[in-house]
């Protein structure tokens, strides 16, 4: 199964970059991985939320294929333990070609984004940025890797 994180706008903090660099490197080692990143929108003073949410999910919707099992990063979704976020993972290895976790911007997800998404997951009930919620993800990307393969990383 190929998985790929698709992120909305750039990160800048060297320090979260570093991170997710280092996190993305360990997981290619369980599976692949890659990172796929939408640039910013230009000129966004003038845009409403919503065209700014539009737009920006028409940029997502082209990242995708049809086939494509697509999971949504936002506050509505399902929250999973660590354990259990392993087992959900494992369960898309033996089902899914292609995994896709989507990040969006600022202002979430379009409709047309939420419509074509086969789930909604959420780290937290707590709000975090959206370039420190990459170096989050990433790290329970890895964690739940090594849960799979019975490594000690994570500790119960």
């Amino acid at each position: 199964m190929k998985t790929i994180l698709v992120q909305v706008g750039k990160t800048v903090n060297k320090h979260f970059v570093a991170g997710i660099n280092d996190y993305v490197e360990r997981i290619g080692h369980y599976m692949p991985f890659d990172i796929t990143t939408i640039a910013d929108l230009k000129n966004t003073k003038s845009l409403t939320a919503e065209q700014q949410k539009q737009m920006e999910g028409e940029l997502i919707l082209k990242q995708l294929q049809p086939s494509d099992t697509v999971v949504l990063l936002d506050e509505h979704g399902r929250e999973y333990r660590s354990i259990e976020f392993a087992q959900w993972l494992q369960q898309k290895q033996l089902s899914v070609r292609r995994l896709v976790f989507v990040i969006g911007g600022p202002y979430g997800f379009s409709p047309a984004v939420y419509a074509r998404a086969n789930e909604q997951l959420s780290l937290s009930k707590m709000t975090f940025s959206h370039q420190m919620i990459r170096l989050t993800f990433v790290e329970q990307i890895y964690r739940a890797c090594t849960i799979i393969k019975g490594e000690p990383y994570h500790h119960e």
